[in-house]
């Protein structure tokens, strides 16, 4: 049987062998007819395209980066999922990578996907992260870069992010609701967006609901469970000035503030309340766990991620910088 190449489709409809090409990668350039009319052919003629051929023609390895801070958060395992379900249908593969919350892991995964020269990368920064080198790399290289949830902070980017403020008034709100003055906030590394963005939305709202705060209510923690127990006890041992609630950066975050809470013999969501981001699955197994947390959806997080990277690969548009905001919404328990 005679080999069938775009030549020969080309040949046999009297097009140009560009124009196949383009057809059969979908290129909205060509019109819709045409790309019918062309993949009619291909199926008609057995065409089966060469992956390598393909891949070299378009200098792409057809193969995306993905960097979580960890696996062993459930959130960024649906942001996994998320990608991998937008990148499979469109024929790509994921390389996933865990920084473990570190700049100098972060660093390393991001110069190996550099030298595979892959074609878009998409990044959660590490706790830690304050220098950004290696993202200007890959912006250096003509890479595709997106980041999600933990965004670099005066970096312009392709961002995926929460709407944080609305969803920390919502939690505060409900506190509010439930005669709750003492409001604290036990945030995350203050070198982090999302940081900045829960304090924003903390102050925001105390103001709002006409509560007030003082320094003692603030409180951040590198996100290690150590540290944690540290700024939870920290609270409890204010005494009669312990705050009522406490908002919490995430879901493990309040999970471990709550298990101090029983060491000082408290007892959790009665003598102080909770209120946490992410909504974990494993929260609904769990008998001392946040009344409320704010759904951030990581999935569609993750899914959005893979198609604005996508995009960017696709139309070569890499510095053409979106933002996409994802909607939260507060869950009780």
């Amino acid at each position: 049987m005679q080999n069938v190449t775009i030549k020969t489709i080309a040949k046999e409809l009297g097009i140009s062998v560009s124009t196949v090409s383009r057809a059969l990668q979908n290129n909205t350039r060509i019109g819709e007819k045409t790309r019918k009319e062309v993949k009619k052919m291909a199926e008609k003629l057995q065409y089966v395209p060469n992956p390598i051929a393909l891949n070299l023609q378009r200098s792409r390895t057809n193969t995306l980066g993905l960097v979580v801070p960890t696996l062993s958060e459930e959130f960024f395992s649906h942001v996994v999922s998320g990608v991998e379900k937008v990148a499979t249908e469109q024929g790509f593969h994921v390389i996933v990578n865990q920084s473990q919350d570190s700049m100098s892991t972060e660093k390393e995964i991001i110069q190996s996907y550099i030298a595979a020269k892959l074609d878009g990368i998409m990044v959660s920064i590490a706790a830690d992260t304050n220098d950004y080198s290696h993202f200007v790399k890959v912006q250096k290289h003509n890479i595709p870069l997106v980041f999600y949830d933990r965004i670099p902070r005066n970096f312009p980017s392709h961002q995926i992010r929460s709407e944080i403020q609305p969803g920390i008034f919502e939690a505060m709100r409900f506190l509010h609701q439930k005669n709750i003055r003492k409001i604290a906030l036990l945030n995350g590394p203050s070198n982090l967006l999302v940081s900045d963005e829960r304090l924003n939305g903390y102050l925001a709202a105390i103001k709002d609901l006409g509560l007030s705060t003082s320094p003692q209510y603030i409180k951040t923690t590198n996100l290690t469970r150590q540290d944690t127990l540290l700024k939870m006890a920290e609270f409890i041992e204010m005494g009669p000035e312990m705050p009522e609630a406490i908002v919490c950066f995430n879901d493990y975050v309040a999970l471990h503030a709550i298990r101090t809470c029983q060491d000082f013999h408290l007892t959790p969501n009665v003598d102080i309340s909770f209120v946490s981001f992410a909504n974990i699955g494993i929260t609904e197994f769990i008998e001392n766990k946040p009344i409320a947390s704010v759904e951030q959806f990581p999935t569609q997080m993750g899914e959005e991620s893979a198609k604005l990277l996508l995009d960017n690969i696709m139309t070569k548009d890499s510095m053409n910088f979106k933002n996409i905001n994802i909607s939260t919404q507060l869950v009780v328990h």
